[in-house]
């Protein structure tokens, strides 16, 4: 216990403990400019007010006269302006689903920047021997050699898992590529996402979102490479004798099996499987402006729901565009958007906090009070003794 502070010493040391309480919450310091006084620009924040999209049901701050929400019966879907990230609307967009070939972006961002389209390889049979059951397949065969550019285009138009495990052993192995997809998506700041199987294989706890999907297509779209691969409508595949057409399975794209082509559209990948039902994650060009959805899982309409729900929110953001205000941030490491990376998946709670919350945290105001509290103790011991203390 320490004894015969004088009244001007713990008037000093109350002194700083308040200085640094202002100084840790910097709205509680100033109630606001003076009459006459421009008012100080506040601090930077990635959209107008809190992120809405871990809240459930659908989001959206339209102005007035702007376009109507489409009717959606997708689990989690997501429009958003790929060039500025800003999310225009979403409908639970951070819920966890099974995302089945969808999960082939963050595959493909993860493993083709280190491999070059014209390297040659001749698959072995062991690359091919855990393809699971039922998988999508683009016909890779033992014993042939390809291109690592052949592979990417059956990845991308027949969404082939044979090609994926052909590609995860040519980047060090199954297991190896998932913890690295895994780390990709921690760096974008996609935190809804566990990868177990990376060709999107259903697998127990294997699960992403609307959200981190449309975070993935996004990226994707920055990388040449990607975009192209995933804008090619049909190509050849290299087969026994001759190559053999494939088509992409896009059908946004394709305009296959009675789904009209939408206008401008530049990818990028489906998916389907009997846990995930119909996934997509789609982008669009138009007047300048690229939009990118994702549609996770559509309980109405049948087999090709996921594109039309697409088609619909495609026309509604393009319509709704400066209409609306930002409900979020696909730059999920921008302050004010999500939580940072941890090693393991955090839903951000937080980030759907009312709005005028402070951004300070209690730990970090009390830390910082501690802080300046033992600062404080500091010099009225040395204000006593003459010498500074030891610690």
């Amino acid at each position: 216990m320490i004894t015969g502070l004088s009244s001007r010493v713990a008037a000093s040391a109350c002194s700083l403990c308040v200085a640094g309480l202002l100084v840790l919450t910097p709205a509680a310091a100033t109630a606001g400019p003076r009459a006459g006084e421009p008012a100080p620009p506040g601090p930077h924040a990635a959209t107008p007010g809190p992120s809405l999209l871990h809240r459930s049901g659908a989001q959206v701050r339209p102005h007035p006269g702007a376009p109507a929400l489409p009717d959606v019966s997708a689990l989690s879907w997501l429009v958003a302006d790929a060039g500025s990230g800003e999310v225009m609307a979403a409908g639970d967009a951070h819920r966890r689903l099974p995302p089945a070939s969808t999960l082939k972006t963050l595959f493909a961002l993860t493993v083709l920047p280190g491999l070059p389209g014209g390297l040659r390889h001749t698959v072995r049979y062991e690359e091919l021997e855990d393809v699971g059951e039922g998988s999508s397949l683009v016909g890779v065969e033992e014993g042939h050699t390809y291109r690592v550019a052949d592979l990417w285009r059956g990845v991308f138009l027949s969404s082939g898992n044979d090609a994926v495990h052909v590609l995860a052993a040519l980047n060090g192995g199954w297991e190896a590529t998932a913890a690295r997809m895994q780390e990709k998506a921690r760096s974008l700041g996609a935190l809804d996402t566990h990868v177990v199987s990376p060709d999107g294989y259903d697998a127990p706890g294997q699960v992403s979102s609307a959200y981190d999907l449309a975070v993935f297509g996004r990226a994707g779209l920055a990388d040449p490479d990607f975009a192209r691969y995933c804008a090619t409508a049909e190509a050849d595949f290299p087969g026994d004798g001759s190559p053999y057409p494939i088509a992409n399975t896009n059908r946004l794209l394709t305009g296959e099996d009675g789904v009209a082509p939408y206008p401008g559209l530049i990818g990028i990948k489906n998916g389907y499987t009997s846990n995930a039902g119909n996934t997509l994650v789609a982008a669009a060009r138009r007047g300048g402006r690229t939009l990118v959805v994702t549609v996770l899982n559509p309980q109405a309409g049948g087999a090709f729901a996921v594109y039309e729900e697409a088609r619909a929110l495609l026309d509604w953001g393009f319509a709704a565009a400066g209409r609306v205000d930002p409900v979020g941030s696909l730059d999920g490491l921008r302050a004010g958007s999500r939580t940072a990376p941890s090693a393991k998946p955090v839903m951000a709670a937080t980030s759907a906090a009312p709005e005028g919350d402070s951004d300070w945290s209690g730990t970090a105001v009390v830390a910082g009070l501690s802080g300046l509290g033992a600062g404080a103790l500091a010099l009225a011991l040395r204000s006593r003794t003459g010498r500074a203390p030891r610690g």
